[in-house]
């Protein structure tokens, strides 16, 4: 299937350097080696550098976030005046953060053939708390212009896929996997005096998220005193004194052990349309962990989820207390719930079960199939 395929060139176009973002590293990322195994000609062009990172996502500064923008202007024009020598350009979400779909459309002049990647309902209103200032500058408008100029779709679950269908009709459901070879949960990682720890993972931009589910961790710690424990991971600077907890940054070398540390795994989420558009990777990550998890039903999420087989979901604040509480008074149920979990991320969900297809729509893209 991959012979067609051999030498040809693909640009991956994105915001964030490698291993930075979750959009980009469980989407795109994990497949660049063996892409290349495949021989594929891989190159990776992002805007927002390790140095410009801090500066560009925090409150202020505007003068200096200008110049950046104009430095990555500069940057995507680069990577127009080189497309022409590639056979695919791989977008992620945008080419730029601000304005109409200006690069896109270069990329489309060009005549290289273009997939677009989106795995969150982008098309929305949503910046993040640094960057309020600079609203009037986004377009989101755009994403519907960049989705009818594409050659194919990669949307990350059917509700982005119902979206991305009105503008065009080479729609792919991509969803968002794990690399489960690389996803093995670290035995020798044990909390204090047996507690049962019941974590979050995500990052500054949601921790608004793991706020839904503070009324109900309250009451489990009610019920259940000093034999729970709270881990919120992705937000260093996050506080809850109600339920002991300092927030922990996400740092890469150390994901793998902070989840590990986590018995029971919740992903809280409102049921919006923002919220609709997520897939579910928080909910992924545990459950590949073999950590049994509890979502929200929302979205993706009833699709990933078999109630009481694989995980639970909880839609109100009694069920929240009520599956927390089965789990917690039952090991065997954690053991169950975590290794189905486990295995519905290798079946449906894995870096193995995607790979090969990821190269079957390049060859469908670039009509060598």
């Amino acid at each position: 299937m991959a012979g067609g395929l051999k030498n040809i060139k693909i640009l991956f176009v994105a915001t964030h350097r490698p291993n930075r973002a979750p959009s980009q590293r469980f989407r795109f990322e994990q497949f660049i080696g063996f892409f290349i195994e495949k021989n594929l000609n891989c190159s990776y062009s992002y805007l927002v550098t390790s140095f410009d990172d801090k500066t560009f996502y925090s409150k202020g500064k505007r003068v200096f976030k200008f110049l950046l923008l104009i430095k990555y202007f500069f940057k995507r024009l680069l990577d127009f005046i080189r497309v022409f020598k590639y056979d695919l350009v791989f977008i992620q979400r945008e080419a730029y953060f601000v304005g109409p779909a200006l690069f896109e459309r270069l990329f489309k002049i060009s005549g290289v053939k273009i997939i677009y990647d989106f795995d969150d309902s982008i098309w929305i209103n949503n910046v993040s708390d640094g960057n309020r200032n600079f609203i009037w500058m986004k377009s989101y408008k755009k994403i519907s212009k960049i989705i009818s100029i594409s050659n194919m779709i990669f949307a990350g679950n059917k509700y982005l896929a119902d979206y991305a269908i009105q503008y065009n009709s080479s729609i792919k459901i991509v969803p968002t996997t794990i690399d489960t070879d690389k996803y093995q949960r670290n035995p020798t990682v044990l909390n204090p005096d047996g507690k049962i720890c019941i974590g979050w993972s995500g990052s500054i931009t949601t921790i608004k998220h793991f706020e839904y589910a503070v009324n109900f961790l309250e009451k489990i710690k009610m019920k259940y005193g000093d034999k729970v424990i709270f881990k919120a991971i992705g937000d260093g600077s996050y506080v809850n004194e109600s339920l002991n907890i300092k927030g922990i940054p996400w740092i890469e070398k150390d994901e793998i052990n902070e989840l590990s540390a986590i018995d029971i795994g919740i992903m809280p989420l409102p049921d919006d349309e923002w919220a609709k558009g997520k897939c579910g990777l928080k909910g992924l990550q545990y459950m590949a962990l073999e950590i049994p998890t509890v979502m929200s039903p929302v979205g993706v999420n009833t699709e990933i989820i078999r109630d009481g087989v694989n995980g639970f979901l909880a839609k109100d604040e009694n069920e929240w207390v009520e599956k927390l509480s089965l789990l917690i008074e039952s090991a065997a149920l954690r053991k169950k719930l975590g290794d189905n979990g486990r295995k519905t991320v290798e079946k449906h969900y894995s870096f193995e079960a995607w790979k090969d297809k990821y190269i079957e729509y390049f060859n469908e893209v670039l009509n060598y199939t």
